[in-house]
């Protein structure tokens, strides 16, 4: 039997670890701190180089149009010369040679045209170099865009291990549950709060790296555009068409989003309706079929499970879109040995899960799809093989909905 004097040590050992976990996850945050500082410093610099190149490319592009005026101006001139040497040289087979009227005329006519050659050459190399330049500045802003969402990303990280550091605290006692007893009311709302806070920085991630950033660089087109127009309304026309298809693309995804945050379409058409919708729009969106095999009984389970089942069938079908480069998939939802079991498959490039496990890869989409699943004491399950397509499936038991 212990005393009060092996009590106290233990719990002596116990708040040493929780202190020493707590201090490493501080040293960790500190230490994404100074490679978030170091990573903005770097950033910064980027961004100050894209404007350099930016300023450059009006400069040259002004200096350029300038030029154009001037050979045009140039060219009439070489032409009016031109006709004064005739008009001259007339002249002076009418005067005699001691008249040097149609010399001096074909002397500026020659000047004339060294001018307008110069200043031709002079516009090719400057469109020559605003190619270069242009070309610079596409690069520039697309590793400006990939620097701001990776800068995302750590600050992201830094919040997590922030949390962390909170989490461990020992004074704090909210979001510790006994794991041999059952979940409290507390426990419950605690961990929707987790999934909705999750969820929010899931669809913020998403915005960030997807329209966010198609809109700025829809932006950086149309200044490129509006520079071509005037000289080269043939490119111009091209990018005009490369930006519709861009802009078309990201209305897709919006839409997509949109689609993910409407749970009244569970209300509106139940569970068979919403997954046969999503189907839908996902052959509408890819052009590939997407089979559908429902149980009607799906019915049956309640309400939680059926937005997490919808919400994962509707993650998994992004995956596709984005991901597999499928030509076809399959939504199934059967009743098999007391479970339901919803699987999404295609038959698209698949990946090495093992692989990507090994290597610590954070997969946001799976890791959102797994939290779902635990929260209604589900079960997850991706199988997925390079060349072999992915299957994606969870197993919901009966009654695990009203036993949490």
């Amino acid at each position: 039997m212990n005393g009060p004097g092996d009590d106290d040590a233990r719990d002596g050992r116990l708040e040493s670890l929780l202190a020493e976990a707590q201090a490493a996850v501080a040293y960790s945050a500190n230490a994404l701190r100074s490679v978030r500082d170091r990573f903005r410093d770097a950033h910064t610099e980027q961004l100050a180089q894209l404007e350099r190149l930016r300023d450059e490319v009006a400069s040259v592009d002004h200096r350029a149009t300038e030029g154009s005026a001037t050979g045009v101006a140039g060219m009439a001139v070489a032409a009016t010369t031109a006709g004064a040497a005739d008009t001259a040289g007339a002249a002076d087979l009418a005067n005699g040679p001691d008249v040097a009227t149609g010399s001096d005329a074909a002397d500026a006519t020659g000047a004339a045209d060294a001018t307008g050659a110069a200043t031709a050459a002079e516009a090719g190399a400057d469109d020559a170099r605003i190619r270069v330049l242009r070309r610079d500045e596409a690069i520039a802003a697309r590793v400006a865009g990939a620097e701001q969402s990776a800068l995302a990303r750590v600050e992201l990280g830094i919040r997590s291990l922030e949390e962390a550091w909170l989490f461990l605290d020992p004074d704090d006692a909210t979001l510790v549950t006994d794991p041999g007893g059952a979940l409290t009311m507390t426990d419950v709302q605690m961990r929707i709060v987790e999934a909705q806070e999750a969820e929010r920085t899931r669809l913020a991630r998403e915005v960030h790296d997807g329209p966010a950033q198609a809109l700025a660089n829809a932006v950086f087109q149309v200044e490129v555009v509006e520079r071509m127009l005037a000289r080269e309304p043939v490119l111009a026309a091209a990018e005009l068409r490369l930006l519709r298809e861009l802009l078309r693309r990201e209305l897709g995804d919006v839409r997509a989003f949109i689609s993910q945050l409407r749970p009244p379409i569970l209300a509106d058409l139940g569970l068979e309706g919403a997954i046969r919708d999503a189907a839908e729009s996902m052959t509408a969106l890819l052009g590939i079929p997407v089979g559908v095999e429902v149980d009607p009984g799906i019915r049956e389970i309640g309400e939680a499970s059926q937005t997490v089942v919808l919400r994962i069938v509707q993650e998994a079908m992004q995956n596709v879109r984005r991901h597999a480069d499928a030509r076809r998939a399959a939504i199934r939802a059967t009743h098999e040995d007391g479970r339901w079991i919803v699987e999404v498959r295609d038959d698209g490039r698949g990946f090495d899960v093992g692989a990507v496990a090994a290597r610590g890869r954070r997969n946001f989409g799976l890791q959102f799809m797994r939290e779902r699943a635990e929260l209604i004491g589900a079960e997850f399950e991706v199988r997925s093989r390079p060349d072999g397509g992915t299957v994606v499936r969870i197993a919901i038991p009966r009654g695990a909905e009203e036993s949490r």
